[in-house]
Formats: structure tokens, C-alpha cells, sequence
């Protein structure tokens, strides 16, 4: 999901990553909140600066609910106050510069979705674990009571 106020920078997104990806954009952050509730999205990429709330803003926002989905920060400003912010307060796994090489911003989209699969296998491997855990100590009580 790529949220930036600026229509053209949606669309230009949408242009170049369609093939490759399920896209989704948002022209607010209103629409992004709303975004997430309809569909899973696995990265959420967002510009800093926003009418109705900076990108940091609702990357922070959404973590409570959506922790999973790595964030990725896009500004055509070099605001390191917000980067270092960003960075800090852990909501951006990464930040990239407007305006955005493709190469680049595709290998960091890639390497996001690795990252969040990684997040679900470990997720899954841990709920088996916690389940083969429950049987083996049922198997035990039973042993000790026979």
C-alpha cells in the first residue's frame, strides 16, 4: 500500500509496480486506515509529508493494529529530523528519497516482503510449537497418572 497525498505520485506508483505487485493506494491517511481494515497488506509505504498527518504519524498509528507489515518512509524532503524520529521510535524499517529510483525502491519492496513472510512463518512455527507443547504435557499427565 502506497499512501502519498500528490495523484500523479500514486498513479506513477501504480504504473510501475502493478505488474509485479498487488497495489493499493491511498491519496490520505484516512483512506489508508481504511485500506488496511479491507484488505491484509503486507508493506505500507507512505510519504512524510501530508496534509492531514505525516507519514511517521500514521506509521506509528497503525502499529498497534497492523505491527506485522513492514513501513517504509518516501519523501522528496530531506527532513533528517523526521528520519531520525522515524528511525528512533522503531516504525520505518526503511527510508527512501524522492524522487524514487525504481531499481532501488523495488529491491527495498522486495526485501519488506521477505521480511513480513519471515514475520508469518515465525508466527506459525510458534503457534505448532505451542500446540505440540499442549500435547506432549497431556501425554506426561496421562503417563504419570497410569
Amino acid at each position: 500500500m502506497y499512501i502519498d497525498d500528490e495523484e500523479h505520485n500514486l498513479n506513477s506508483f501504480k504504473a510501475v509496480f502493478r505488474r509485479d505487485y498487488e497495489v493499493f493506494t491511498a491519496i490520505c491517511a484516512v483512506d489508508g486506515f481504511k485500506m488496511l481494515e479491507d484488505h491484509e497488506i503486507h508493506v505500507i509505504i507512505t510519504d512524510q509529508r501530508m496534509p492531514d498527518m505525516t507519514g511517521i504519524e500514521f506509521l506509528e498509528a497503525v502499529i498497534p493494529k497492523y505491527p506485522d507489515p513492514p513501513r517504509i518512509l518516501l519523501t522528496g524532503y530531506a527532513d533528517i529530523d523526521a528520519v531520525i524520529d522515524a528511525i528512533n521510535k522503531g516504525s520505518v524499517y526503511k527510508y527512501v528519497q524522492k524522487p524514487w529510483d525504481e531499481s532501488e525502491l523495488r529491491t527495498t519492496i522486495n526485501t519488506a516482503l521477505e521480511l513480513y513472510a519471515l514475520k508469518k512463518k515465525k508466527e506459525e512455527l510458534t503457534e505448532k510449537l505451542i500446540v505440540t507443547n499442549e500435547q506432549l504435557e497431556f501425554l506426561l499427565r496421562q503417563n504419570l497418572l497410569s
